[in-house]
């Protein structure tokens, strides 16, 4: 984590965006080298062929702290993530973390509606998002809880095609009640087909299109979890 804290000083010195980049890419370094030293194999599974140079919502499951290197390692392309604003407090991972990644307080209104604004920003840019919509880990006993309109919304209003992603074995690798539950074994990214929102134009086909991308997401877990 030092190692990359000093490249990102580095880093800085080539603009805000660039040094973005450039912070995932070694976070990817450091993601696959933590797994092997740990027992994780990182394995990406594509349900159809995946375009990089396109742009995406990204939108995946949340379960595990491991669903961090996981959205890390599996993206492979220009990326930020949205998360939680709590994490900037943890030392030097924090200062990491406000520079990769877009933040937002959920218990603040204003907040919220101007990460949707810096959401709305890096898609002008170039550069896909990638958000977990259920905002928290899922504690239930079922495959998703409820999402957040964040992520359909900016996909509506940018009109940004949207990437389900699942995440099928993190919480077997590290469960969410304890840090002392880490195991070795796979990891796997399942990229299902990008879900087109042509025809979603407005704020009242926000909901519509949320609950799509829940049905087919929850369908896939459900299909993986067996497997």
């Amino acid at each position: 984590m030092m190692i990359v804290f000093i490249l990102m000083l580095f880093f800085l010195l080539f603009g805000k965006i660039k040094a973005g980049n450039l912070v995932y890419a070694t976070c990817r370094t450091w993601g696959n080298t933590w797994y092997f030293l740990i027992g994780v194999r990182h394995k990406e599974i594509y349900e159809v062929p995946h375009n990089k140079s396109k742009q995406y919502v990204f939108v995946a499951n949340h379960s595990s702290y491991m669903d961090i290197p996981s959205a890390v390692m599996c993206i492979h392309q220009p990326v930020r993530v949205l998360g939680k604003y709590e994490m900037v407090r943890y030392p030097i991972f924090g200062l990491i973390y406000r520079s990769a990644a877009i933040l937002v307080d959920r218990s603040d209104a204003a907040h919220r509606a101007q990460s949707v604004r810096a959401l709305k920003a890096a898609v002008k840019r170039g550069i896909s998002i990638f958000i977990f919509p259920e905002g928290t880990f899922n504690e239930t006993d079922e495959p998703l809880k409820d999402f957040y309109h964040g992520a359909f919304r900016t996909a509506i209003e940018t009109q940004t095609p949207i990437k389900p992603i699942l995440f099928i074995d993190n919480t077997k690798r590290l469960h969410w009640k304890s840090i002392f539950t880490l195991t070795p074994g796979i990891s796997r990214c399942v990229f299902l087909d990008e879900i087109d929102v042509k025809n979603y134009q407005t704020k009242n086909d926000v909901q519509l299109l949320k609950q799509k991308v829940y049905d087919i997401m929850e369908e896939g877990l459900n299909r993986y979890s067996s497997m």
